[in-house]
């Protein structure tokens, strides 16, 4: 009987320290947020400049394939330049399956602008005019380094039941010049160049050195998985590791948003802001890459 009293007294005790800890926590979300413009830009060595415009969406809005098409941006003035020349891009609509898309390019149309392609070791400047607002951007296109050799191991032991599947290596030695920063893509059987939820480094502790690292399987960024298998290639695939150098603002925003993502539904997440080098309040990035293509079969 005493045990029993001496039990419920900690226990009391117990739920009063927890109850104590306990704050009422109220969030005012505002409901109606000015609609931001979302830049998602690139321009690639030996490749023309692409970008795709849309419109931000409240945290509470309703995601539908409705709204997405009707979040694409039409009629802004959007123009690249390297610093001695300057085009300007052509609004391109493409209709699939019912489904309206649009982005910016080279105008075909010109055969001068075909010759705008990106240059390693040359900065780009975006400048986009849309409802009387300029919006800037500058990025630079960096010199890349390739990675040494990639191969693929087995597993140490059978996940998910598949014997088949295997782990992409790859051996890259950096630079001796600090700053380095790459993203990673990979494309299996022809399938496009995805990235991993995390893709991009920086060489802050490896520079100078070689280091043997994992290649993981990209993904769709809307699609489900599994988290076991995901990362794995399996025998007979064909894949090409896209390994492209990005300057430090680059790396900034896509560590940032993948972080950011990576974290959603986390109550001990460290808030973070996602960077952008796009000015007057728009969102997204303008990047720069310069790339280098490793391929193999897996048998």
């Amino acid at each position: 009987m005493k045990k029993l009293f001496a039990s419920v007294i900690i226990l009391i005790g117990i739920i009063a320290v927890f109850s104590s800890c306990e704050k009422e926590v109220n969030f005012n979300l505002p409901t109606d947020i000015t609609e931001k413009l979302v830049v998602e830009g690139r321009i690639e060595a030996g490749q023309p400049p692409f970008v795709l415009l849309t419109k931000s969406l409240g945290f509470f809005s309703k995601i539908d394939l409705g709204n997405l098409q009707n979040s694409f941006i039409h009629g802004a003035t959007v123009k690249v330049s390297d610093g001695t020349r300057t085009i300007q891009l052509r609004e391109y609509n493409i209709d699939t399956l019912n489904n309206r898309y649009s982005f910016y390019t080279v105008d075909t149309a010109n055969p001068a602008d075909l010759t705008f392609l990106g240059v390693q070791g040359r900065s780009y400047k975006l400048t986009i005019d849309y409802q009387g607002k300029i919006h800037e951007a500058s990025t630079f296109i960096p010199h890349v380094k390739a990675l040494d050799s990639i191969w693929a191991e087995q597993l140490p032991e059978v996940v998910d039941n598949n014997p088949d599947f295997r782990q992409l290596k790859a051996r890259y030695t950096d630079p001796d010049t600090p700053g380095n920063s790459v993203r990673i893509f990979t494309s299996r059987n022809s399938e496009g160049y995805l990235t991993d939820r995390f893709s991009t480094y920086n060489d802050d502790i490896i520079n100078g050195t070689s280091i043997d690292i994992d290649i993981s399987n990209g993904i769709q960024p809307m699609d489900t998985f599994n988290f076991m298998t995901y990362r794995y290639f399996e025998r007979g695939d064909t894949v090409t590791v896209k390994w492209s150098a990005i300057d430090r603002t680059t790396y900034t925003f896509w560590q940032t948003l993948e972080f950011s993502i990576g974290t959603t539904g986390n109550p001990f997440s460290t808030p973070i802001k996602v960077g952008s080098n796009v000015s007057n309040g728009a969102l997204g990035i303008w990047a720069g890459y310069s790339s280098a293509y490793k391929t193999l079969i897996i048998n």
